[in-house]
């Protein structure tokens, strides 16, 4: 018996607008609105929606016999909601079948696991809250930006209680080994990771209708074969992809949205079942631990971060950004707030790759900009623009240490006013704690329980008086 687990990202950034230096000080506004608007709608109309109602289909059709997965960024979310409500509601509905898992990620589709660990933490809880607050679901398997993993990924993301990750199965990384199995991470072995099969995930995602691919035209037929042929003891097989595959990078037309309708017919004719990154989990077992010392994902020909942190013009702006993480943090203020978020974005940095041949082509694809520098000198005037904004409420001058002292201040008091709140929460349910350490009802009024005291502090005096008496 073999497994498929489907698993789509949805994400989009909040794109600039062409920010000039003269700018700076003067223009706290960033974005591109009607690019944002275009983008989000064109591709949800030509992509997300149809995608949604064509998963429903199928879950109509297949019962509890068909599940996939999603990975929906906050920014991306936060678009959908302002420019495309309905397909909240479609996404409601697939969540209503009980057979679509949501997944773990930062909100900001960030590269903060590589630069500020306080920062990535903050990300992923407030993603998880998004998801609970959207669709009613606690993620429960984590999945990083663009898939990005390393051994020291996998520690923070087991500290916070998820118990799997997925994450893509680097050739460089795998050696003789095949991604099609359970694997385990060797910095912390109880967190499992499903790898992605890169050859049988790009077969539908980006050679489906290439007429001059060799296995040109696929059938739904041809590709469980596929999967049926392989070795019997490799029982799963990770189909990790964008979801703009449907519609937007295999055209409606192509015939995609017919193949993945006929998927599961075929599939249950060579016992090939349909289950969640949750499922995977609980029902298979680690074959082998999985060490990764350097952060892999799934993007280029190289599997590195390179993408994001491969020339210096990236690695300069991912380090002025991160380093007013501590700073903003400190800031109330949620305009400052939101564009920290939006700034984050790794898109950012992936339109400023230098890179040629394949991996350029599909950079200055994805790219508004009409060369790398020009996306770093956009982005450079818009950070800094903002690090002056931040520098007005927490100015640079202060040093780690007063910085440190200021935050555990803050912490302190975050902890007082906490210990408050549960102190007027009692006081509230009218509870106090008697002399043996119980809790009794209250059921005196405050007015008359003091009355009584008072005569009892008076009835002293006059026994001590009686006492006097008789003895004299």
């Amino acid at each position: 018996m073999t497994a498929i687990c489907f698993y789509f990202q949805i994400h989009q950034p909040f794109r600039l607008k062409n920010y000039r230096f003269f700018d700076i000080g003067n223009d706290h506004y960033y974005y591109d609105d009607f690019a944002n608007d275009d983008i989000i709608t064109r591709i949800a109309h030509k992509s997300y929606l149809p995608a949604n109602e064509m998963l429903l289909d199928i879950i109509k059709a297949n019962g509890k016999k068909f599940k996939v997965a999603f990975s929906i960024s906050g920014t991306a979310l936060e678009q959908l909601e302002q420019y495309v409500p309905e397909f909240i509601d479609s996404m409601k509905e697939l969540a209503a079948t009980g057979c679509v898992e949501f997944l773990s990620e930062t909100y900001a589709h960030s590269l903060s696991a590589l630069e500020d660990v306080e920062e990535f933490v903050a990300q992923v809880k407030a993603h998880d809250e998004k998801i609970y607050q959207l669709f009613g679901q606690k993620p429960k398997v984590f999945r990083n930006t663009e898939l990005i993993y390393s051994d020291d990924i996998a520690a923070m993301v087991a500290s916070m209680g998820f118990k799997g990750a997925i994450t893509d199965g680097a050739k460089h990384i795998l050696g003789w080994k095949s991604p099609n199995y359970l694997y385990n991470a060797a910095s912390a072995p109880k967190l499992k990771l499903l790898l992605k099969n890169s050859k049988l995930s790009d077969d539908i995602s980006f050679r489906f209708s290439n007429s001059e691919w060799a296995s040109y035209p696929l059938t739904a037929d041809k590709y469980i074969d596929w999967i049926a042929s392989l070795p019997q003891e490799e029982q799963l097989v990770n189909l990790f992809m964008n979801y703009e595959t449907f519609g937007e990078l295999q055209p409606q037309q192509s015939g995609i949205f017919e193949f993945m309708k006929a998927l599961p017919q075929f599939a249950a004719e060579r016992n090939v079942q349909f289950w969640s990154p949750s499922e995977v989990i609980s029902k298979l077992k680690p074959v082998s631990e999985m060490s990764v010392p350097s952060p892999i994902s799934w993007a280029d020909e190289a599997r590195d971060t390179s993408a994001w942190l491969g020339n210096t013009l990236q690695q300069e702006a991912v380090k002025k950004l991160y380093s007013i993480g501590e700073r903003v943090r400190l800031c109330q203020d949620k305009r400052i707030k939101q564009d920290w978020n939006y700034l984050q974005a790794s898109d950012h940095f992936f339109y400023m790759s230098t890179k040629h041949n394949s991996d350029g082509n599909v950079h200055s694809h994805y790219s508004p900009y009409d060369s790398p520098y020009t996306a770093f000198t956009n982005y450079m005037n818009v950070l800094s623009d903002f690090m002056i904004r931040v520098e007005a409420q927490y100015p640079a001058d202060i040093d780690n240490e007063e910085l440190n002292a200021l935050l555990l201040t803050i912490k302190n008091q975050e902890k007082e006013i906490q210990a408050l709140h549960r102190e007027v929460e009692l006081m509230r349910n009218n509870i106090v704690k008697d002399l043996t350490g119980d809790f009794k009802d209250e059921t005196t009024p405050a007015p008359k329980k003091e009355a009584k005291k008072t005569v009892t502090k008076k009835a002293a005096p006059k026994k001590t008086a009686n006492k006097k008496k008789t003895t004299k």
